[in-house]
């Protein structure tokens, strides 16, 4: 072989690497590796160890975990730590990647430098990272040399697909941060929509949850931590969950707890115990259906006001945002602006103070369960005698928990 010969192997194999892939290909690949790695953020960091949803077989668990150092270099201890503690110090200063207190553009542009931050706090790893793997390739490999996985990557990029391959690797990199770091920390305590008022200022930032495995939902996720499921409802999408699932049928997963679903017993006449413990199981199903139903009584009551022309249009549009948050979460300013409301629609006030009541209910540890379901009943029999219809319709659905 001479020396021009050589050269043009050395420059073929420089624009091509040993898979000689077109450029569609490489995209191709790209994606497909990137999606992997969502999965195995979602799956095995997410919802099987920080948050316990699942059990993995050991074969898709000591993949993603190889894959994961590969793809990442993150370190399963750190990861579920710092997401544990997210969650137990959601929206507060403590809180590793709250927009709340750190501001959007920090979460969204900074999110992987905060959680690098964060994973040097030995306290916080500590405290939170308890029952991750152990075991001798974590303590030697994984976390011992977590960098070394990338360095690895690249180089394998690179033989598979020439010197584009530091492109795919790059992309590769920054695929974490960018996706969950930035979009699900940041744009998913910020922007969205939302299925059940919890506490935090969580959202589901889309329904269809493909481009990040599912976490998309994630309002769906801070309500209900511990579910394997992060969809609820009808059209939403959780692909996340579809691979578990598949996981299951093959005896490579086992779920251990998604969201409650309710049941309903719509004959059931009179409120008892069994209706008590499933509303109160609940809860987060019949506030947001309570929401449905002051909406609807919202909706009435504009016609209304708007024919009598008392108050102005700025004033209701703020109330209409004032009306839907939880009564307790209100400041002076915003209560006093409900008050005036007030002055002009009973069935809104009634249906504002009936809400923080029914939330009470269950908020109420130190009743037994016979006062509480005194407390239910005496609550259905005020709605239903309310004239407020859709008030009077929910009412008969509370009924009917079973």
């Amino acid at each position: 072989m001479n020396f021009t010969s050589g050269l043009d192997l050395v420059l073929d194999f420089l624009s091509n690497g040993i898979t000689r892939a077109s450029a569609w290909q490489v995209v191709i690949a790209t994606l497909v590796m990137t999606h992997i790695t969502i999965a195995g953020v979602t799956i095995f960091l997410h919802r099987c160890q920080a948050h316990r949803a699942l059990d993995l077989h050991a074969i898709p668990s000591h993949f993603f975990r190889f894959w994961l150092w590969l793809t990442t270099g993150m370190v399963t201890k750190e990861w579920a730590a710092i997401h544990r503690k997210h969650h137990a110090k959601c929206e507060t200063e403590e809180d590793p990647h709250s927009p709340v207190t750190r501001g959007i553009k920090k979460v969204l542009f900074e999110g992987a430098e905060l959680y690098r931050a964060e994973s040097r706090n030995r306290e916080t790893i500590e405290k939170y990272g308890h029952g991750t793997p152990d075991d001798w390739i974590e303590r030697n490999l994984y976390t011992k040399h977590s960098a070394l996985g990338v360095a690895l990557m690249l180089v394998l990029d690179v033989l598979f697909f020439g010197v584009i391959g530091i492109t795919v690797w790059a992309v590769q990199m920054m695929w974490i941060p960018i996706t969950a770091a930035g979009i699900i920390n940041g744009i998913g305590h910020y922007w969205g929509y939302r299925n059940y008022n919890c506490s935090d200022a969580s959202n589901n930032v889309f329904p269809i949850g493909i481009l990040i495995g599912g976490e998309e939902l994630h309002n769906n996720h801070h309500t209900f931590g511990t579910s394997a499921k992060l969809s609820s409802k009808w059209y939403e999408f959780d692909i996340g969950w579809m691979y578990i699932s598949i996981l299951a049928a093959l005896g490579l997963a086992k779920v251990k707890k998604i969201a409650p679903e309710p049941r309903f017993d719509r004959e059931k006449l009179v409120c008892d115990l069994n209706t008590l413990q499933s509303v109160v199981a609940n809860r987060y199903d019949v506030m947001a259906k309570y929401a449905g139903s002051l909406k609807s009584t919202w909706r009435e009551e504009m016609v209304r006001l708007k024919q009598k022309s008392v108050l102005e249009p700025s004033f209701l549009k703020s109330a209409k945002t004032l009306i839907q948050r939880e009564p307790a979460s209100l400041q002076s300013t915003q209560q006093q602006q409900l008050l005036e409301l007030f002055k002009h629609s009973k069935a809104l006030q009634t249906m504002h103070e009936m809400r923080g009541e029914l939330t009470a209910i269950w908020e109420r540890s130190h009743a037994s369960s016979d006062q509480l379901l005194l407390q239910l009943r005496d609550w259905c029999a005020r709605a239903e005698a309310s004239g407020i219809r859709s008030l009077e319709e929910f009412s008969l659905r509370l009924r009917s928990y079973a």
